[in-house]
């Protein structure tokens, strides 16, 4: 069993910068973690945005929430970079992945 944390957000304009910096250290870090598979992340002109990790079972996607990095993360998050967030952690039995359309 696969399982999806499902990263549901607004982005607040503060610290653009620094958001990105620790964006691309936490999938680096992200991926040196055990049971780690991997990440699809998505936002829109007006910062919403969604991101999932995948992990290959729940005691691996609670571990990565336990990680220092990350807990530093999610409270710069909560602080700093953004307005509104909802996390939805979820089992995948089934995944079909699609081509691309051009």
């Amino acid at each position: 069993m696969t399982v999806a944390v499902i990263f549901i957000n607004t982005r607040t304009a503060e610290d653009e910068a620094g958001y990105a910096l620790m964006a691309e250290a936490m999938e680096q870090l992200a991926a040196d973690q055990p049971g780690y598979l991997g990440i699809d992340s998505v936002r829109d002109e007006s910062g919403e945005g969604i991101t999932v990790s995948y992990w290959a079972d729940e005691d691996s996607a609670r571990a990565w929430k336990r990680v220092a990095g990350h807990v530093e993360a999610q409270r710069l998050g909560r602080t700093r970079w953004y307005s509104q967030y909802r996390v939805i952690v979820a089992e995948v039995d089934e995944a079909v992945v699609l081509p691309q359309r051009a």
